[in-house]
This record gives structure tokens, C-alpha cells and sequence, in this order.
């Protein structure tokens, strides 16, 4: 007990706590931004390849619904939850939405991006990307508006 007094009394030991929870808090943010960034890319990559395989690259479905239906119930029942008919949806119009996957932002989180796809127009979905992206619009904001 006598050795944790002296330790927390010497005049550097609140600065060592300091830079260790700085580096901590650095690597959190890291950890979250590329967990988030490889999110995107995937759920990128599922609706490119829902589109590929139901609509052999057309908007127009060539299986309709059935296709998505059976996705979600397989995938569910193989990794859990995340494959909702809805979320397979968003990912298939997400992927129609931005072809190009270089131009998707790294700032945005995919709750970013659901509550973008909910506008009607690509004027509005250009709109709300840019702007969430320069202003950092949390998503209580943009769901709000």
C-alpha cells in the first residue's frame, strides 16, 4: 500500500496516467474507424453481389422478392442478425446508389448511409452525403431533418 501512495504522489505520475489514456483513446477511434470502413465496404459488396446475381447487373429484378427473402432467412440463420429483408434491400439500393465504391465516404458509418437512402432522388442523396460529410451530421441529426 505504502509503494501505490509513493507512486501516485510522484509529481509525473499523473502524466503517465494522461499519455496512456490518450494512446487508449487514439486506438479506440482507430479500431472504430476501420471496423466501420471494412462495414461499409461489406455491406458494398453484398449489394453488388445481390444485384449481379438477381438482376445480372439491371435495376429491374429478373427473381423479384423471392431472391431477397431467401438471402435473409439463409443468412440469418448462418451469422445472425444484420440480413433482415429491409437491411438486404438497403444494401442492394446502396450499392445501386453508389456503383463505384471509391466514392463512398470514409467518415460516413452505415447508420449514416441507411438514413441517406431514405431520400427519394439522387439530387437528395448527393445533397445529404455531402453535407453530412463536411457538417459531421450525427445520425440523431439527420433523422431528425
Amino acid at each position: 500500500m505504502n509503494d501505490k501512495i509513493s507512486i501516485m504522489k510522484n509529481p509525473a505520475y499523473p502524466a503517465l496516467l494522461q499519455q496512456i489514456g490518450q494512446l487508449l483513446q487514439s486506438g479506440r477511434e482507430k479500431v472504430a474507424y476501420t471496423v466501420n470502413n471494412i462495414l461499409v465496404q461489406t455491406y458494398w459488396q453484398i449489394g453488388q453481389y445481390i444485384v449481379e446475381y438477381e438482376q445480372n447487373g439491371n435495376e429491374k429484378s429478373i427473381f423479384g422478392s423471392k431472391l431477397i427473402d431467401s438471402l435473409s432467412a439463409d443468412l440469418t440463420m448462418a451469422y445472425g442478425k444484420g440480413f433482415s429483408r429491409s437491411n438486404l434491400m438497403y444494401m442492394r439500393k446502396f450499392y445501386l446508389r453508389f456503383p463505384i465504391s471509391e466514392t463512398l465516404s470514409h467518415q460516413l458509418t452505415w447508420s449514416h448511409y441507411l438514413e441517406i437512402l431514405k431520400a427519394d432522388n439522387e439530387l437528395e442523396i448527393g445533397f445529404y452525403t455531402k453535407q453530412t460529410e463536411i457538417e459531421k451530421w450525427s445520425v440523431n441529426l439527420m433523422q431528425q431533418i
